[in-house]
């Protein structure tokens, strides 16, 4: 017989008390307790580890090869079923994939993607946030409970699925599967994407897709060749957010006007292909410089020069990584190529990735040979194009010696074999125009460096001297007394550039001189870019515009220049690229003329609008040989029409009338074939055939309206006979008479025309035969042919007017959206200013209701706006912006692609149902609203109207803005709304005094792209917690005040470097240096236009001011437009004498703080011997008179910090350059060093031995400082170097010295900074004591302390920091009956592992609730209460005080794996459980309550034993009848048989029957 331990009760093996089979109770009194403990353990759920149902295992997806995507099915009731795809999007599937360990989600599939389940579906309308545990913690309708039928089952892709969305797309053609030619499956079937539109956000989203990481390039044009299948998709605009590229918007599938060469790619960086890899340049000294070769079909080729220029040129360098372009040569410059010519024609904006995104022809495609090839050289490349030659010792920069720069050393080119010829080129590269003689003979005074180069001999075609023939440097036979010298005619090109045949001396046919005889220019490539540089060499003002076709006669002489390309830099034409001299495939109707600002002609007075009803309407004219003509109307479009406009000032183009249609002219027919980019200053600069040269009549003179005409376009048009005038009979005038339009090839896209002149919406149906009735007047127009773009139905193309073959039984006829035939009856904006802005109601059943905000967005609200005529959605504002609706709330789950005609196309759930109330109803801004938004906005108090308080119209009442969140962006859009600029600053804190009235508007955040400011995101109208102390204001650009005059420096070198002094209240006065930092002065330096902040001085540096101190604690963000909008004390509030005015040094302040001084052979940048830069050489420093002062004006000016120490005596080496300085005796106050009293450079009595050096405090880098024996970089014990050793900090500090800590290691904001060795004790040196920091400072070593190494502190008072960013210590409650309750897991290193139980207890366990959000602890239990871990180990002692909000702020002793034994793990019951976990407290309640009655009647029992003398000291569960152990008898007292026992708590009962 097993009697047991003494004073024990044996328990079942595994139970949660013990971790063997018996449980020591010592008195009887312990052994009740253990009994209650037992029971409530029981009663409480806590199973053992093998009996939990993981909540993993209620979760699967099915019918697809990975475990990680398919279909969702849940278990429920033991039986799986699956889950309705009603609102199901990317949130839902990311609980899912995270429940099952599979990542993040990539997609969430609809309509059944992984076939049909044919189990019951389970769920329906599910509804998560994203932060769940587990699916079945989100909201949804009740199990079972749904309106869906398989064909909607939900599924889910993740991101571990190895499958994904890859299936369905793919990179064909390229040697990597992250890169190629984009290729779709649709239908069974493969195809490829069209390159309209095509950019890097669509390859995008295409890469992370199929998981090759971002977009390299997004090439276009059959990169990686032509697909031969379908072409599936055109003009595809992504966001960038979509998760798959069918979300993008597109086509319809296979709608397109592609061709295969217009096959998009993409390169993925995960492609393994570099697009440097693509691209190099060879034969130079540099790959930042040479011949420019492609890689195409694996082989390197050669790019043509035809149209090459800096702009290409920039890609290329920029794509390589070496910086800008200098240059971009032509004519095999770097040598000919021997491979194919792979590109032609290339032409960049500028902003491509890849050279590859350029427009180019096809590869291979040319007409050129290897002479043309293409070159580049780069800033990075070491080849500076214009700083390799100089010209010295003459009269200016274009006159002297020659001398180039190599080897880093300037020096001479002997006059061996030169002549004009080789200095030509040196004129030309120098920018200074033609050479004019070529000196020898030292004829500018010798040179005393190198001679470098002797025997040059130029074609005179080269760009620079280098790359003329010569011999090798420094190879000649020569000395000084032959160095070449150069006379280049100079800047001043003007005798040999004049404008002839204008008006004036700036405007006319553009000559040059070359060769003694003038000549004309080609207009070949001709822009208003060169015609720039003509006019600013002839000193006549700006371009206005660069006419072709010889606009100002023909010339007779040769024709000298083409295909010039300017890059609008140069000093003079002959400077810019282009074909040799007189070599042009031209004639001189091709020459090129200028029109320049200075010229005293309008360009204006050359066009005109004449037989309209304005100025700015009517038939097109224009004045060529003093004689006014027509332009055709061939290829007359929006663009060419809207350059006539702007020419005329007549505002934005209307239409762009052909046919005659302002009457027939009677003169010539001067232009046909204009083709307008839309860009041009004036049309005469469009291309177009030459004048006079046409096959047209005037029956085909175009015409133009404009905004400014007073011709409303849509009173030309009309729709008649239908019941609204948006439906009806299309009827045209012209002639001032009515007429109808032929329903031949009439259709939708004419249709829509129609409705979008009239502003009715969309184009419901273009019906055909007289469907609105038949007209009875004049049939204007037949076979109208429209794209479906135009802005009036009379650009369409179409018979002349009045000639058909139709009759009125075919009369053409439109239903719009607007004409409340169909569904625009059904919608409405109501309590809002107009009827495109409101709150959303939707007609059914008779009655009007509103629609729920869930998942509503600018989609949404996008199809309501053009269902409605309203444009397009400016917002889709949710939380019943527009007041809450008291009818019924018709729609919820609103999910729209945008491409529906009507709201009610969208998909919703069923009428009537949704889980919502009238404070989530919907409502939309649409661009159409028509409210005066600038009448409800005024800025008050100021000086202009343009500056001052906001104040909004709400309610017929004004009030004010409170400034919580005001910044520059809300104040940029109140300027555009009001029509005053640009915003300059948004001061709040009520600078331009308190308002009186309702603080209408709080936490205003805008994006900056709203029409107005109510559109802009806020807290409800009258909702804040504002004073009128509050009250934010504006200044914009229009305002008439300069911000920048309202700040000054003073008392310094210059405009750029002073004491700083702000007018307030009309008088001057300074800031104080109270945190004053190089943030604030970086504001006033770029308020003043003096580039950027160099230093910060306080203490009075540029002495001491002496009127009002206007401003102290001065806080700038850095992004400030003005000092003023910085947070600062109120005006004149301070606490500050002028000993502390605040000054600034910009970087135009022409003090040099730091370039000029250098610290060398110490261990830092901080530490060192002085040297200074004198006269281009570094030279030291003599340490007589040397000082601590000085060396602190060191230490500042080189940003190092405070002095620590001035050593004298060479303590860092001697030097070996000269000695520059002696008995320097600084102040202290000083910018540099260099401004400190001294001797004379170079004048003293010293020797090298006597170097000064400086030590300084230093500015300690991130690598010098650490957080140690915490749970992550973020978190643990403060650490510095120094002296090549780490050691600690003593905890004499608070959170400011620990935010500079987070902010240098670059961890966000400070949690906590624990003291007392809170992480443990250092062992080796205490380094940083008195620790005082302002919060500003960049790294811990520039607050303020005590010398390294002197402190009063012990190892147990080490500091300690946890930052924000410190998150890597995750946490996760596993294995328990729900998401709060658990066995206690924490993620390190992308591992999951237990905490040791040694010293767990409630303080931890309430930590970990907190950080869980499961609100308070209610247990902790150890011994693997909730099973064993399936890792590691990983924390061992914890100790909390239980105030922490996150577990790594606990003290952890110990960090790693493999510390406690199997068994050991820690666990927690937290209160704040979800779902089942009610069910749960319940039983838990319940149990306690059972406890409590049992414990009592155990007390009252032992009493009444021990008035009876019947003692119970020990006994065995055996001995209590535990289930299936027969009881054992104990005397007469017990003699009783034994009973059977059913349950656990009849067994605790009985055990008071035997007590």
């Amino acid at each position: 017989m097993n009697m047991g331990f003494p004073g024990c009760i044996l328990l079942p093996h595994g139970h949660p008390l013990g971790r063997s089979s018996a449980a020591c109770t010592g008195a009887g009194n312990t052994r009740i307790l253990i009994l209650l403990a037992w029971l409530w353990a029981s009663m409480t759920g806590i199973h053992m580890a093998d009996s939990v149902m993981s909540e993993v295992a209620q979760l699967r997806l099915v019918n697809s090869r990975s475990r990680c995507a398919g279909r969702v099915e849940v278990l429920h009731h033991q039986q799986w079923g699956t889950v309705c795809d009603d609102g199901w999007d990317i949130t839902e599937a990311g609980v899912v994939c995270r429940q099952l360990g599979c990542g993040t989600a990539l997609s969430a599939p609809r309509g059944a993607r992984f076939g049909q389940g044919s189990d019951p579906i389970w769920l329906d309308d599910v509804n998560c946030t994203g932060t769940e545990t587990a699916l079945s913690e989100c909201r949804a309708q009740p199990w079972g409970d749904n309106n869906c039928h398989h064909r909607e089952d939900a599924s889910a892709v993740c991101s571990d699925a190895g499958i994904s969305e890859v299936a369905q797309l793919r990179l064909v053609n390229s040697r990597s599967y992250c890169a190629g030619r984009v290729e779709v499956l649709h239908n069974q079937q493969w195809g490829t994407v069209c390159d309209s539109g095509w950019d890097l956000q669509d390859a995008g989203v295409l890469c992370r897709q199929l998981g090759c990481g971002t977009a390299l390039s997004a090439p276009g044009g059959a990169r990686f060749g032509q697909g031969s299948d379908t072409i599936w998709l055109d003009n595809v605009n992504c966001t960038g957010t979509e998760v798959a590229l069918s979300d993008c918007r597109a086509r319809s599938w296979g709608d397109n006007n592609c061709t295969h060469g217009e096959d998009a790619g993409a390169v993925c960086s995960d492609s393994g292909i570099s697009e440097e890899d693509q691209l190099r340049l060879v034969n130079s000294p540099s790959r930042c410089a040479g011949r420019v070769e492609v890689l195409h079909n694996q082989q390197w080729g050669t790019v043509c020069d035809d149209n090459w220029d800096l702009i290409d040129a920039g890609v290329v360098c920029r794509q390589l990584g070496c910086g800008t372009a200098l240059s971009a040569p032509g004519s095999a410059r770097f040598g000919r190529g021997s491979d194919r010519i792979w590109l032609d024609d290339v032409n960049c904006t500028g902003t491509e990735v890849a050279l590859f995104d350029c427009r180019a022809q096809p590869w291979g495609d040319n007409n050129c040979d290897h002479g043309e090839d293409a070159g580049v050289v780069c800033s990075d490349s070491g080849i500076s194009e214009l700083t390799q030659v100089r010209l010295v010792n003459g009269l200016n920069r274009c006159t002297g010696r020659v001398e180039v720069f190599h080897n880093k050393k300037w020096g001479t080119v002997c006059d061996g074999g030169w002549d004009l010829q080789d200095a030509g080129v040196v004129c030309r590269q120098l920018g200074c125009g033609t050479v004019l003689s070529a000196p020898g003979g030292a004829h500018f005074g010798e040179g005393s460096d190198h001679i470098w180069l002797d025997n040059v001999n130029c074609t005179g075609t080269e760009a620079v001297l280098s790359d003329c023939r010569a011999r090798p440097w420094g190879d000649n036979n020569c000395n000084h007394g032959e160095d070449a010298g150069v006379v280049c005619s100079g800047i001043s090109e003007e005798p040999q550039l004049r404008l002839v045949n204008g008006p004036s001396r700036c405007a006319g046919r553009v000559e040059v001189l070359h060769n003694q005889q003038w000549g004309t220019v080609c207009g070949h490539s001709w822009d208003i870019t060169d015609a720039g540089v003509v006019c600013r060499q002839l000193g006549c003002g700006t371009a206005l515009s660069a006419p072709l076709m010889a606009r100002f006669g023909q010339g007779s002489d040769p024709i000298w220049l083409d295909n010039i390309h300017c890059t609008g830099t140069e000093a003079a034409l002959t400077i810019c690229r282009a074909r040799p001299w007189g070599q042009n495939n031209c004639n001189h109707r091709e020459d090129a003329s200028v029109v320049c600002s200075d010229a005293g002609i309008s360009e204006v007075a050359q066009l005109r609008l004449v037989n309209g009803p304005s100025l700015c309407a009517g038939r097109v004219e224009v004045l060529q040989n003093q004689q006014w003509g027509t332009v055709c109307d061939d290829g007359w479009d929006y663009q060419d029409a809207r350059v006539v406009c702007r020419q005329l000032r007549c505002g934005m183009v209307l239409s762009a009338p052909a046919g005659a249609h302002f009457g027939q002219g009677s003169d010539h027919i001067w232009l046909v074939d204009v083709n307008c980019t839309g860009t041009e200053v004036a049309l005469s600069d469009c291309r177009a055939r030459p004048w006079g040269d046409n096959n047209c009549t005037h029956g085909e003179d175009a015409g133009v309206v404009c905004t400014d005409s007073g011709i409303p376009e849509l009173t030309q048009l009309r729709l008649v006979n239908g019941s609204s005038r948006c439906a009806g009979r299309v009827e045209v005038l012209h002639h001032q008479q009515w007429g109808t339009v032929c329903d031949d090839s009439w259709d939708l896209a004419e249709a829509r025309v129609v409705c979008s002149q009239l502003g009715c919406g969309m184009a419901l149906s273009a019906p055909h035969g007289s469907r609105f009735g038949q007209g009875t007047d004049r049939i204007w127009l037949d076979e109208v042919n429209c794209r479906g773009t135009e802005a009036a139905l009379s650009e369409c193309r179409a018979r002349p007017w009045g000639d058909h073959n139709c009759n009125h039984v075919e009369d053409a006829s439109v239903e719009c959206s607007d004409s409340g035939i169909s569904e625009v009856a059904q919608l409405r904006l109501v309590n809002g200013s107009s009827r495109c802005a409101g709150r959303v109601e939707a007609f059914h059943n008779k009655t009007w209701g509103s629609v729920c905000h869930d998942s509503w967005d600018l989609q949404d609200a996008g199809v309501v706006c053009r269902q409605l005529g309203c444009g397009t959605a400016l917002s889709a504002p949710r939380g019943a912006r527009f007041g809450r609706g008291s009818d019924r709330i018709w729609l919820d789950d609103v999910n729209c692609t945008g491409t529906e005609v009507a709201l009610s196309d969208c998909r919703a759930r069923p009428w009537g149902d949704n889980n919502c109330t009238h404070g989530e109803d919907s409502g939309v801004v649409c661009s159409d609203f028509v409210i005066s938004e600038v009448a409800q906005l005024r800025l008050v108090n100021g000086p202009s109207r343009c500056t001052g308080r906001v104040e909004v119209l709400h309610n017929q009442q004004w009030g004010t803005v409170c400034d919580d969140s005001w910044d520059i962006t809300e104040a940029g859009v109140v300027c555009r709304q009001l029509g005053c600029g640009t915003a300059l600053s948004a001061p709040g804190s009520a600078r331009f005094g308190r308002g009186s009235d309702r603080i209408w508007l709080d936490d205003v955040r805008c994006t900056g792209t709203e029409a107005a400011l109510t559109i802009c995101r806020a807290r409800p109208w009258g909702d804040n917690d504002c004073n009128h102390g509050e009250d934010a204001g504006v200044v914009c650009s229009e305002s008439g005040i300069s911000e920048v005059a309202q700040l000054r420096l003073v008392n310094g070198p210059s405009r750029c470097a002073g004491r700083v002094e702000v007018l307030h209240n009309q008088q001057w006065g300074t800031v104080c240096d109270d945190s004053w930092d190089i943030t604030d002065a970086g504001v006033v330096c770029r308020q003043l236009g003096c580039g950027t902040a160099l230093s910060a001085p306080g203490g009075a540096r540029f002495g001491r001011g002496s009127d009002h101190i206007w401003l102290d604690d001065v806080t700038c963000t850095g992004t400030e437009a003005a000092l003023t909008v910085c947070r600062a004390r109120p005006w004149g509030d301070n606490n500050c004498n002028h000993g502390e005015d605040a000054g600034v040094v910009c970087s135009d302040s022409a003090i040099p703080e730091q370039t000029l001084l250098r610290l060398v052979n110490g261990t830092s940048l901080c530490a060192g011997r002085v040297e200074v830069l004198h006269n281009q050489q570094w030279g030291t420093v003599c340490d007589d008179g040397w000082d601590i002062t000085d060396a602190g004006v060191v230490c500042r000016q080189l940003g190092c910090g405070t002095a620590l120490s001035a050593p004298g005596r060479a303590p860092f080496g001697q030097g070996s350059d000269p000695i520059w300085l002696d008995e320097v005796h600084c102040t202290g106050t000083e910018a540099a060093l260099t401004d400190c009293r001294a001797l004379l450079w170079g004048d003293n009595n010293c020797h090298h031995g006597e170097d000064a050096g400086v030590v300084c405090s230093g500015i300690s880098e991130v690598v010098q400082i650490r957080l140690a024996n915490g749970p992550s970089r973020c978190a643990g014990r403060v650490e510095v170097l120094h002296n090549q050793q780490w050691g600690t900090v003593c905890d004499d500090s608070c959170l400011s010295e620990a935010e500079v800590v987070c902010r240098q290691l670059g961890c966000g904001s400070v949690l906590s900074a624990p003291r007392g060795a809170h992480f443990g004790q250092g062992a080796d040196h205490v380094w940083l004591d008195e620790v005082q920091c302002t919060g500003a400072e960049a790294a811990l070593t520039e607050c303020r302390a005590k010398p390294w190494g002197e402190y009063g502190c012990n190892p147990g008072e080490g500091a300690s920091v946890v930052c924000s960013d410190q998150g890597q210590l995750r946490l996760r409650l596993m294995n328990g009956p729900s998401p709060c309750s658990g066995r206690v897991e924490v993620l390190i290193k992308d591992t999951w592992g237990a905490v040791c139980d040694a010293g767990w207890g409630l303080p931890e366990a309430g930590v970990v609730c907190k950080q869980l959000g499961c609100g308070t602890a209610l247990s902790a239990p150890g011994v693997a209460q909730f099973g064993y871990g399936t890792s590691d180990v990983w924390l061992e002692g914890v100790s909390c005080s239980g105030q922490e909000s996150l577990i790594s702020e606990c003290q952890l002793s110990r960090l790693g794996p493999g510390l406690c034994g199997r068994g050991s793990e820690a666990s927690v019951v937290c209160a704040g459980q979800a779902g089942p976990g009610l069910l749960y407290f319940m039983l838990l309640g319940l149990g306690s309550l059972v406890v409590l009655i049992l414990g009592a009647l155990l007390c009252w029992r032992r009493c009444r034993d021990r008035a009876t003398g019947n003692p119970l000291g020990h006994l065995h569960l055996e001995e209590l009848g535990a289930p299936g152990t027969p009881l054992r008898p104990q005397g007469a007292a017990n003699s009783e048989p034994p009973e059977e026992l059913n349950s656990e708590i009849t067994w605790l009962v009985r055990e008071d029957a035997v007590l």
